[in-house]
């Protein structure tokens, strides 16, 4: 399946950080008084530490795969999938639906293929619907267990920040009683924890979890439409309504006219 590179993503991202960063640097900000490794070792530590322990090492080690995904999801065309599935109607009103079969070698949507196969060979509906819900259910599962380890990654950054802020008041604190502009110093440098745990909080990691259900729930739009499309053409309908019953499928904004 192809990819092609998330361009609004990308934007939101360059925009959340021009909005951020752009807006303290015009308040006279200097961006190296925020780039602090203590302060950024316990969020990014303590963040990828906690997910791991709630999640598995096998799943945490591919985040940086499932980042990928948000910024190159699936590229899919409904337009394209529903002319294929008209034509395939026509055909099978036509030739009949073992003519299809010809159409299988070079058909590169594999749901597609596959439940198309499944009627070539005579499968009833129910079993069909059965197998494809069955699919479809544990497609969901992967896809939300992959979205919830970024969401549980957006829960524990804040935390990870007011930790290290805390460590770092405790650390000015011990230290007081010498030079009051030190430890005015030292009480800002300690709120820079806070600043990174709900910066990749708000800005990265609850945004690809976002993401990533939004790539799922498109996914399983392609699938109810080929689902619906292959059992319409099985049922011997004709193109004109299995058309109309898969454009009726997608938003209002986007059926055009049938």
């Amino acid at each position: 399946m192809k990819k092609t590179l998330e361009l609004g993503t990308i934007a939101g991202l360059l925009f959340g950080l021009f909005a951020i960063f752009g807006s303290f640097l015009m308040e006279g900000g200097k961006f190296g008084a925020i780039i602090m490794i203590p302060a950024m070792t316990i969020v990014f530590g303590g963040t990828f530490a906690t997910a791991m322990i709630g999640t598995s090492f096998k799943q945490f080690s591919k985040i940086w795969k499932f980042a990928l995904v948000a910024f190159m999801p699936p590229k899919h065309d409904v337009d394209k999938l529903i002319d294929t599935i008209v034509q395939y109607a026509t055909t099978a009103r036509k030739d009949g639906l073992l003519s299809l079969e010809k159409e299988l070698g070079g058909l590169q949507h594999a749901f597609l293929k596959k439940m198309l196969r499944f009627a070539i060979d005579g499968t009833d509906p129910q079993t069909m619907r059965a197998v494809a819900d069955a699919e479809m259910g544990f497609l969901n599962e992967r896809h939300t267990s992959n979205a919830m380890v970024f969401q549980k990654m957006g829960g524990y950054a804040p935390t990870m920040g007011i930790i290290g802020t805390v460590m770092g008041l405790i650390v000015t604190l011990a230290n007081a009683g010498g030079d009051p502009n030190d430890l005015i110093h030292h009480i800002a440098s300690a709120f820079i924890a806070t600043l990174w745990g709900i910066f990749t909080a708000n800005i990265i990691w609850l945004p690809i979890a976002d993401k990533l259900k939004t790539i799922n729930a498109e996914e399983n739009l392609i699938m109810e439409v080929t689902l619906e499309g292959v059992l319409s053409l099985q049922a011997g309908e004709i193109p004109a309504i299995v058309k109309a019953k898969l454009r009726a499928m997608l938003p209002s904004s986007e059926q055009g006219e049938i």
